[in-house]
């Protein structure tokens, strides 16, 4: 253990669309919050970040705005970004270190130089020394302990908030990726917009995303389930209860779904024929929120003919993968990207 690592303290921070994880070295994962900032229109003022903000989400009064900085996995609200890389980093680094942390941060496969900078910026600007980048599918793959280094390949499908990542891994690189943005928020959307179209019944986000957890479904299911749903009537314009079951909800998720099996199935078509075998004897893992969708694994097994495996907690799966690299900063040196100024 060198001076450095007495002096500072190394967090790995996962930056999501819906979520945020952040591991410090030592002691594991130590936060994840909803990536909401609740601001007062008229000053800017932060006035609630994390959990505490996504409760007001659909429910704030005009002067407040409750707002999601990162949109398909990348930073769209740059200031508010900031604000909530800080807010989480003040949160983790306790005891103040005599040196600013190095931290580990996921992106997207699919983001460009401009997206890669303002990432950078935001956390250097929130105290951050050093910034090193790690694509998302890479860091999923090594938090599921896939031998990334070894030449066999390996296949992950990251499902987060904001996009989907489907990555061919072998020697400590991406051969081939396609990091689309449609992901579970497109999912929550589809849900609204299928009750708005056939029942004309209004819900927000958190319902959308309520009905997702508890009945949705990629396939289907052995026995369907369904549940009371409340939202604003849109023709009478009040209040209403309405039941919904796991068949409409699914009839609701399928155009969304057919999106992300399709690109898995392009990734699959462009994939090394080696590589295919070794997949093919290893099978997909999918990872990320969206894996926890019923049935997905099936359909995606239905599709491809390949063995499908749901990576333990996947939620976490990334925010792992930046954590083993800081236990082994010199081993996993090859992943990551330091980010150059400029």
């Amino acid at each position: 253990m060198g001076l450095f690592d007495v002096l500072s303290n190394d967090i790995g921070i996962d930056l999501g669309t819906a979520n945020t994880l952040v591991y410090v070295r030592n002691q594991g994962i130590v936060l994840n919050e909803p990536s909401v900032v609740a601001i007062e229109k008229s000053t800017g003022k932060v006035l609630a970040i994390g959990s505490a903000a996504k409760e007001m989400m659909g429910r704030t009064p005009s002067g407040i705005a409750a707002i999601r900085p990162l949109k398909d996995g990348v930073i769209a609200d740059f200031e508010i970004s900031e604000k909530l890389i800080a807010d989480f980093i003040r949160r983790v680094v306790k005891h103040r270190y005599l040196m600013k942390p190095r931290v580990v941060i996921s992106v997207p496969s699919g983001i460009t130089e401009v997206e890669k900078r303002a990432v950078r910026d935001s956390a250097e600007n929130a105290g951050a020394r050093e910034v090193f980048l790690l694509a998302e599918p890479m860091a999923a793959a090594i938090g599921v302990g896939l031998p990334v280094e070894q030449p066999s390949g390996s296949m992950v499908i990251d499902i987060g908030g904001g996009t989907s990542e489907i990555a061919v891994i072998a020697l400590n690189g991406i051969v081939h990726d396609i990091s689309i943005r449609v992901a579970g928020d497109e999912l929550n959307e589809a849900i609204i917009m299928y009750l708005k179209k056939n029942y004309n019944l209004l819900i927000g986000e958190l319902t959308a995303e309520e009905v997702k957890i508890n009945i949705g479904s990629a396939h289907s299911l052995d026995k369907e389930l369904s549940m009371d749903i409340r939202g604003r009537d849109l023709v009478a314009g009040v209040p209403k209860i309405l039941t919904l079951s796991s068949v409409q909800v699914r009839e609701a998720l399928s155009e969304t779904i057919d999106i992300i099996v399709e690109a898995v199935r392009q990734a699959l078509e462009r994939t090394p024929p080696e590589l295919a075998s070794d997949i093919l004897e290893r099978g997909i893992i999918l990872t990320g929120g969206g894996a926890l969708l019923r049935g997905l694994d099936k359909r995606l097994r239905q599709e491809t003919n390949l063995p499908v495996n749901i990576a333990d907690d996947p939620l976490t799966c990334v925010v792992r993968g930046t954590g083993r690299v800081l236990e082994d900063f010199t081993g996993f040196s090859k992943v990551l990207e330091k980010s150059r100024k400029g």
